[in-house]
């Protein structure tokens, strides 16, 4: 009975987090793109320019015409103002589209007891919460206040600690923080 109710609860906060959320991430226009990230450019009325592309680990894709460009770090909307620039002296006034055609590079780990661990390849970004939840929860044995996050950035790696016993009471909320790309949460 007690398992019910706390797997209840967990339910319950997940869900009311990804309603909070649903309002955030709907805005299209705001996803950085990142290495392994397959977006689809094309230049309207010019059919052969139409191209499935993957960013590259250094940032860059390769399109027709203008070659390398950087594109890691932008915005949809700013890659379309890229390729619109470098094109228009071979295609002038040309209209581009830049859609994210797959999701490849927001992975996050869920490592040590939980019911089943590993990488997570998903859509948007979730909260330690969420990660928890679709790592299949907790196993018996997990010690609930000792999870942490560990955030590589650039050269420094970062230590977060995240309580579940405080979380589940409704306590300390703000310790359920949006994940980042490549964060592991660490539930020893």
């Amino acid at each position: 009975m007690k398992n019910i109710a706390y797997c209840a609860l967990i339910c319950f906060l997940v869900l009311s987090i990804m309603c909070f959320m649903l309002d955030k991430d709907c805005r299209a226009g705001d996803y950085i793109i990142a290495p392994a990230d397959a977006l689809e450019i094309s230049i309207w009325g010019e059919e052969e320019l139409a191209r499935q592309l993957v960013v590259c680990p250094d940032g860059k894709v390769s399109f027709p015409l203008v070659g390398d460009l950087t594109v890691a770090g932008k915005t949809t909307a700013e890659v379309k103002a890229l390729v619109e620039e470098k094109i228009s002296i071979f295609i002038p006034e040309a209209s581009a589209t830049v859609i994210v055609s797959q999701l490849g590079s927001l992975q996050y780990y869920v490592i040590g007891k939980v019911q089943n661990p590993g990488m997570f390849n998903v859509s948007k970004t979730l909260s330690v919460l969420q990660a928890l939840a679709m790592a299949g929860g907790l196993s018996t044995f997990a010690k609930e206040d000792g999870i942490n996050i560990i955030r590589y950035h650039e050269d420094e790696t970062v230590r977060l600690p995240f309580n579940y016993n405080e979380v589940k009471k409704g306590e300390n909320l703000q310790q359920n923080i949006l994940l980042e790309r490549g964060d592991v949460v660490l539930v020893p």
